[in-house]
């Protein structure tokens, strides 16, 4: 006795042509041959029932069947349960990679965003007085020191200093430095600077020598800048301040 095997024709189930064949074959009457697709190993080659209909299928993790000669047109059929359609942990990716991108530019900003630096005239470290009878002129040589303080997280370079001594309003003196020096993150120094001061007033020059006059201070006022750099950026940062010098004595020892 002959076994005949019968194919069941696909349907499409939609809402409105839930009886419509899927190929245009079978609306003719003629369907054609199926090959089986029942292998869960990727490595095995899928074959029908008979040899005559037998070739390989693109892929055999799938199951279900497809027409003979359609092999290249159709590249599987995967079961809607397959794992591959369903990636574990996606969303876990995601917010991870998102969280590690936002985290990455406020360090970036934090470290990076430019802060302040001060500047602040901290007087007269010690100082030298001479005169000149002859032209009634004061000299004095004085050292003053300057306050830094670096609130960056990264270094700055001082490229110049710039300072005036006035008296009652007259510039008296100047003084002028290149690269100075270099300041480390969240650091505070001192610069100290020596500038010389030629005060040619009668008064002032009276007022420094006579003996009978028990105050020999005179008022100087100090003003200047300075030019720093960090991350490819200079900044000017001013400062002034003003001096009470003894210019009776010959010389001021340093405090």
């Amino acid at each position: 006795m002959r076994k005949i095997l019968t194919v069941s024709k696909p349907r499409v189930h939609s809402q409105n042509r839930e009886t419509e064949p899927i190929l245009d074959g079978q609306a003719h009457g003629s369907p054609p041959p199926y090959i089986s697709i029942n292998s869960n190993d990727a490595s095995v080659s899928c074959n029908s029932i008979e040899e005559t209909s037998s070739a390989t299928c693109p892929t055999c993790r799938g199951t279900g069947r497809i027409p003979r000669g359609q092999e290249k047109e159709l590249v599987a059929l995967i079961p809607y349960s397959d794992q591959r359609l369903k990636p574990r942990r996606t969303k876990l990716y995601v917010a991870l990679a998102v969280s590690c991108c936002i985290l990455v530019f406020f360090l970036v900003v934090f470290f990076l965003y430019p802060r302040s630096v001060t500047l602040y005239h901290a007087g007269v470290n010690s100082s030298v007085v001479t005169y000149d009878t002859t032209s009634l002129t004061v000299t004095l040589l004085t050292t003053n020191k300057l306050n830094i303080s670096n609130n960056n997280l990264f270094g700055i370079e001082i490229l110049s200093l710039n300072v005036e001594v006035l008296h009652m309003a007259v510039v008296v003196g100047t003084l002028s430095l290149k690269e100075v020096k270099k300041i480390g993150p969240l650091t505070a120094e001192q610069i100290f600077y020596t500038v010389e001061s030629q005060v040619q007033d009668v008064s002032t020059y009276d007022v420094c020598t006579w003996e009978r006059i028990h105050v020999h201070n005179i008022l100087l006022h100090v003003q200047g800048s300075m030019n720093c750099s960090y991350l490819g950026h200079m900044e000017q940062i001013p400062f002034d301040g003003y001096e009470y010098l003894d210019c009776h004595s010959n010389y001021s020892v340093p405090h």
